[in-house]
C-alpha cells in the first residue's frame, strides 16, 4: 500500500515526505524511476507516490556502460520529459557524474536541472563534506534534495563494483554516520542502496526523516525500482531483487514477429 493512497490522491510534497516513517503509517514510499513522457503519462494515473528521473537512463535508454558517461544536459532534457508527463506527481532528477565536483559546478549545474526540468527536487550521491555544504546550499535557495548512500553507482570505480555494503565494523559506522549527516544536511529523504538489510533497519530507525531501499531489505520507509525491471522491459534480466511482474520485453518481441508474418 503506498502513501498516497491516505493523501486522496494528491501530490506529496516536501513537508509531507519529510515526516513520513513507515513505523507510525504502517504504509510504504512507493516510487519508480521513470525515464520518458509516455510512461510517466502512464504513471501520472496511478497510485505512485515518487517518480524518479535516474542517472541510470544512460545504461537503461542510451546503453551506456557506467552512468558516469551521463551529462546534465541529457538529465535535463530526459526530466523535462518525465515532468512534462507527470505534472501530478512529486518528480526527482538525479545529479549526473561531475556535475557537483566544486561547490561553483554544483550550484549552477542544480540551479539549471531544477530550473529548466520543472521537478520538484534533486539527488545527489554522497555524504562526503562537500555534498553536505552543497546540500545545505542548495536547501538554502530552495531546491530540496535527496541524499543517496551505500552503492553510488557514480563511483563505482572507486568503491570496486557493486556489492552490499555496511557488511563490517567501519563502513556500518560510515553510513550511520554519513545518513545522520545527511539529515543534518536538510535531505528529506535518503536512498539506501544495497546496504545490508540489519543496517539499513538501524539507519531507518535512527532517522527523522524517511529511507527509501533499493536492495537493502523491507524495513525501509520506502522502497524504489526502475520500472524497465519491474516490468523487464529490456533483453537482460533484471537484479536479483526485482522480482519482475511480466517480460513486456518478450511480449512486445512476439506481437512484433507475428506482425512480420
Amino acid at each position: 500500500m503506498t502513501y498516497l493512497n491516505a493523501k486522496n490522491n494528491q501530490k506529496l510534497n516536501t513537508r509531507q515526505i519529510r515526516s513520513f516513517k513507515k513505523k507510525t503509517t504502517n504504509k510504504n514510499l512507493q516510487m519508480l524511476t521513470c525515464y520518458d513522457f509516455q510512461t510517466s503519462q502512464l504513471l501520472n494515473e496511478t497510485n505512485l507516490d515518487l517518480i524518479l528521473v535516474g542517472d541510470s537512463l544512460g545504461n537503461v535508454i542510451l546503453g551506456y556502460d557506467y552512468t558516469i558517461e551521463v551529462s546534465i544536459d541529457t538529465m535535463v532534457l530526459f526530466s523535462k520529459a518525465v515532468k512534462k508527463g507527470a505534472p501530478e506527481k512529486f518528480v526527482i532528477a538525479d545529479l549526473p557524474f561531475g556535475s557537483y565536483a566544486s561547490m561553483e559546478l554544483g550550484l549552477a549545474n542544480s540551479i539549471k536541472l531544477f530550473q529548466q526540468s520543472g521537478v520538484e527536487a534533486l539527488k545527489l550521491e554522497g555524504a562526503y563534506t562537500q555534498e553536505l555544504q552543497l546540500i545545505e546550499r542548495l536547501t538554502q535557495i530552495g531546491i530540496p534534495v535527496m541524499g543517496h548512500i551505500g552503492l553510488t553507482p557514480q563511483s563505482v570505480h572507486e568503491q570496486g563494483g557493486y556489492y552490499t555494503h555496511g557488511k563490517d565494523e567501519y563502513s556500518q559506522k560510515k553510513l550511520m554516520n554519513e545518513s545522520l549527516a545527511l539529515q543534518a544536511a536538510g535531505c528529506f529523504a535518503i536512498v539506501l542502496e544495497f546496504v545490508e538489510q540489519g543496517l539499513a533497519q538501524k539507519i531507518t530507525e535512527a532517522l527523522t526523516i524517511p529511507t527509501i531501499g533499493i536492495g537493502s531489505g523491507t524495513m525501509t520507509d520506502g522502497q524504489v525500482l526502475v520500472i524497465n525491471d519491474l516490468l523487464h522491459l529490456g533483453k537482460n534480466d533484471p537484479p536479483k531483487f526485482c522480482k519482475p511482474l511480466a517480460n513486456i520485453y518478450q511480449t512486445k518481441k512476439q506481437l512484433i514477429e507475428d506482425y512480420l508474418k
